[in-house]
């Protein structure tokens, strides 16, 4: 006898995580691997966060709040709203998933530029629904014109990646504004801000001031990133308290756990500190690309904690093997959407020369 499985499961892409094929992170952390592929912090979290996971790990014999009411409550008072706009996640990606159960359904519509966060194929494979891919715009941004002249009556859903993972490009918030004039009500925007603090074109914060005007508008985004707690998995979004309400009804019970809880209920206090973590990655940013620039590679414009790095000539096998040969971890480009890429996320400045140093070595 033979297991059928669903259909939609020849659907789905696949994930290929970043830590190198049989490796464990901690594994990793501990082999000399220049980690640089998973658009990690490489900075732990700050250590009231660590004696927060501390202090709630002696409680594990009890299930956690369903509810997370002190970590809305903390990013309610950070974005001065109110804690039942805030839904909550096990990382952004739980909560784009019980987004396209909650919206989607075979004859909608979910509609997204690409290439873009790798998950997003997967919202159509799981729930049935039509996906309609819009080809990026020269510099590897988002295509706004044409994004909007796909939107029709079965629109459900409509995501911006912003900045767009894996281009690391960023699209100013006066763009999205003008744009979600132009969507109809009936299409949730969901604007994904996982790196919105690494763009430098606007104040992170500018984007929240579209909520007022656009209540199908959610805003997406995580600790993984700037925050350090990769290895936690809690995002959040900010929205309607109808689509908070919707995300939590398809999602099983529980699906934040206590430690994910407490470390970003106490991480959102210390912004200071995120932002001092930010300005060192910013700077290795520009370090990261001059070099890439001086080995003649060309990179879209980065506004995240990434580049995005266009190959020419080299094949992107042999780039990677090079690199995995001298223990350096980075994103091949091609089941990211786009062969002839990498994608290298900054690490320690030490590691970074490394790369870049590796990188010259494969080319020549």
């Amino acid at each position: 006898m033979t297991v059928t499985f669903a259909e939609k499961l020849a659907r789905m892409p696949g994930y290929q995580a970043g830590v190198p094929t049989g490796q464990a992170p901690e594994e990793v952390a501990a082999g000399g691997i220049a980690q640089l592929a998973s658009n990690e912090s490489p900075f732990p979290p700050h250590p009231q966060v660590v004696e927060a996971i501390a202090a709630t790990a002696a409680a594990m014999n009890r299930y956690p709040d369903p509810d997370a009411t002190l970590l809305r409550r903390r990013l309610a008072e950070r974005y001065e709203t109110d804690p039942s706009r805030i839904a909550v996640g096990n990382g952004s990606c739980e909560i784009l998933l019980a987004a396209a159960e909650a919206l989607l359904e075979p004859g909608a519509e979910i509609l997204y530029a690409w290439p873009a966060f790798s998950m997003y194929p997967y919202l159509a494979a799981l729930t049935g629904a039509r996906e309609i891919r819009v080809p990026l715009a020269a510099g590897d941004v988002h295509d706004l014109d044409a994004m909007a002249a796909e939107v029709t009556a079965a629109t459900q859903l409509l995501l911006v990646c912003n900045p767009n993972n894996p281009t690391a490009t960023h699209i100013p918030v006066a763009e999205i504004g003008a744009f979600c004039e132009r969507i109809p009500p009936h299409v949730t925007i969901i604007l994904d801000e996982a790196y919105i603090e690494f763009q430098v074109n606007d104040d992170p914060d500018a984007s929240l001031d579209l909520l007022a005007d656009f209540p199908n508008l959610v805003i997406q985004r995580t600790f993984s990133k700037c925050y350090g707690l990769a290895g936690l998995r809690v995002g959040y979004a900010i929205g309607a308290p109808s689509f908070r309400a919707a995300v939590d009804a398809v999602r099983q019970p529980f699906s934040v756990n206590a430690l994910a809880q407490a470390a970003g209920a106490e991480a959102i206090l210390h912004s200071d500190d995120a932002l001092r973590r930010i300005e060192s990655t910013v700077a290795e940013r520009l370090i990261v690309e001059e070099g890439l620039a001086g080995l003649g590679l060309r990179t879209s414009e980065t506004q995240a904690n990434f580049s995005w790095i266009d190959l020419g000539d080299a094949d992107e096998g042999a780039v990677l093997a090079g690199l995995a040969e001298r223990n350096i971890a980075v994103r091949p480009g091609t089941p990211l959407g786009d062969p002839g890429h990498i994608r290298v996320s900054y690490g320690r400045p030490e590691e970074n020369q490394r790369f870049l140093v590796a990188l010259s070595e494969i080319l020549d």
